[in-house]
């Protein structure tokens, strides 16, 4: 774990993908990222916004999930929701908060604040897990408003010196 992670010596980058959300402290582990990144070093990553998981979308979601074993994790949300019998929303706050998920708001602001951006999207992210569904055939729902976008995708330099407010 990232968090636990010391070393001798700076490295060019870190790639973190769909495990900041996860991070007991968020800020410390952004410092360690930042401190353990040479000076122009790259930071990539992809992240959920799980926050944007709102009810159309995982509605539009499990219209699309793949029949058969029912183990996906799109899956066991759709099952857990409906036995809570509580609305969407309520359920994944409650689901999100139980997690001690970060969101994607605050992973992005983190990052900002360390690194310079070179590029900041939003996009698909379900497509992966879902029958017949292309990252095209998401990107189109986002596009037409069905759906919100759920997948971070970032990349930020670390900034080379900053003096009195200019950075190089």
């Amino acid at each position: 774990m990232f968090e636990q992670y010391t070393s001798a010596e700076p490295v060019a980058g870190i790639v973190a993908c769909t495990s900041l959300r996860h991070v007991a402290d968020l800020d410390d582990v952004l410092d360690r990222m930042a401190g353990a990144v040479v000076p122009g070093g790259v930071v990539v990553v992809v992240e959920w916004a799980w926050e944007r998981f709102d009810d159309a979308t995982a509605q539009w979601c499990f219209a699309r999930l793949p029949t058969g074993d029912g183990d996906g994790w799109l899956d066991r949300h759709r099952e857990a929701w409906q036995a809570s019998s509580r609305p969407w929303d309520g359920y994944i706050q409650t689901w999100s908060q139980n997690e001690h998920l970060h969101t994607g708001q605050d992973m992005m602001r983190g990052l900002r604040a360390r690194f310079d951006t070179y590029l900041l999207e939003e996009g698909p992210y379900f497509f992966c897990d879902l029958a017949d569904v292309t990252a095209a055939h998401e990107q189109a729902a986002i596009d037409s408003g069905d759906i919100q976008a759920n997948c971070i995708r970032y990349i930020g330099y670390k900034l080379r010196r900053c003096v009195a407010g200019i950075h190089a």
